[in-house]
């Protein structure tokens, strides 16, 4: 993994209420011992993702947001892309420095490299706790048993995974439902059309990485349906 300070149709009901049900069993993650909640953003920048990549941005700065008065987010962004590129960003704390690391990254052909981006995160949790890994992507094209092994330490390690695919392709599907599951974390898919519930359901899961349960029950106070219900599950 490559570090780089310079780097930068609406979701079914039943799909959203699926992925509710899963967050609910998903660990009691609590902050680190400075108040600051750690995630993990990574997201596939290979050429199947252009047309998304800037709403990705969008949203991206929409969860800091929505944790700034908690005083407690830190997400790295991480990305693959090309030929065996993926890279990591510094932890910050800031949606503008945030976005401009976003914003130097463009979408590059090649094939994805999940796996790598689950050894980096279990690096990073063995160092220092890591709350949640939120991955976004929109295929597979390596072995999903592999993938599975390392899901599996990061379930053992208590950093669960929230997996947000974009269309519906099987195989990579069945993947992410596993990554999810190994980890007791949560799987959704999502489209162009789905963006907002999407943004809610991110920011959700960052108020949860940040603050922990109680926090996520004042967020849901002023959020929408598929909030609530995860709080009604998660109870």
């Amino acid at each position: 993994m490559d570090k780089d300070n310079r780097i930068p149709a609406k979701s079914a009901t039943h799909e959203v209420e699926a992925f509710l049900r899963q967050v609910a069993l998903s660990p009691r993650t609590a902050p680190a011992a400075d108040g600051r909640g750690r995630l993990v953003f990574a997201m596939d920048a290979t050429a199947s993702r252009r047309s998304t990549w800037d709403e990705a941005q969008r949203i991206q700065a929409d969860m800091f947001r929505t944790t700034a008065a908690l005083g407690g987010l830190d997400i790295q962004l991480v990305f693959f892309r090309g030929l065996g590129e993926c890279r990591a960003s510094p932890w910050v704390s800031e949606a503008n420095v945030m976005l401009r690391l976003m914003r130097q990254v463009e979408c590059v052909g090649g094939h994805t490299q999940i796996e790598r981006v689950l050894k980096h995160t279990l690096a990073e949790g063995r160092e220092r706790k890591v709350n949640a890994l939120v991955y976004i992507g929109d295929c597979l094209e390596e072995s999903p048993d592999d993938i599975a092994m390392k899901a599996g330490e990061l379930g053992l390690l208590g950093v669960p995974i929230f997996a947000f695919q974009e269309g519906g392709e099987p195989r990579a599907k069945a993947c992410f439902q596993e990554m999810a599951r190994l980890t007791r974390g949560a799987y959704s898919s999502f489209d162009a059309s789905s963006a907002a519930t999407l943004r809610e359901l991110l920011s959700a899961v960052a108020v949860y990485a940040a603050g922990g349960y109680r926090a996520l029950e004042n967020f849901a106070a002023g959020s929408g349906r598929e909030v609530r219900a995860l709080i009604g599950q998660m109870r």
